[in-house]
């Protein structure tokens, strides 16, 4: 794990929630399961889904992973994929090797961005991953959001 309120280190202690399939994510269920990141989660979604960014969040049941998962779309593109967790969200990135380098120009933490060198790629992907606890993480998500619509 690294400083700050960033962790690109998979904790096998926790497991992803939402596995129900009968029990959609909706706003009274994820507040439940967040507890203290509820108002994070609630104001992330405010920003994201409003101008600029205006993106459109999309929730699913996923069998191959048996449970649900929130693909965040700007018009055709997937921006990026949230799932929540016992007490935070996770939002994930995937850059190509070509775009990911983009990232580390961005005014994000320094531990943000060493933990994004370290991290192996996923096939032809690497991830950039948000555990989301704070309102406080929201301005760096964002900077995120806006480099990886500006994508071709």
């Amino acid at each position: 794990m690294m400083n700050g309120d960033f962790s690109l280190v998979y904790d096998y202690s926790m497991d992803m929630l939402l596995r129900d399939p009968l029990v959609p994510p909706t706003d009274d269920v994820i507040a439940q399961v967040l507890g203290k990141s509820a108002a994070a989660f609630s104001e992330m979604m405010k920003s994201i889904t409003a101008p600029p960014c205006a993106l459109e969040p999309s929730w699913k049941f996923y069998n191959d992973g048996k449970a649900w998962l929130c693909k965040v779309s700007f018009k055709k593109k997937t921006v990026f994929w949230m799932s929540i967790w016992p007490g935070f969200f996770k939002v994930s990135f995937y850059f190509t090797e070509k775009n990911y380098r983009g990232i580390l120009a961005l005014d994000l933490p320094a531990g943000l961005k060493e933990e994004l060198k370290r991290n192996a790629p996923l096939g032809k992907f690497i991830p950039l991953v948000f555990s989301m606890k704070t309102k406080g993480q929201i301005k760096d998500l964002i900077k995120v959001i806006e480099y990886k619509k500006s994508l071709k």
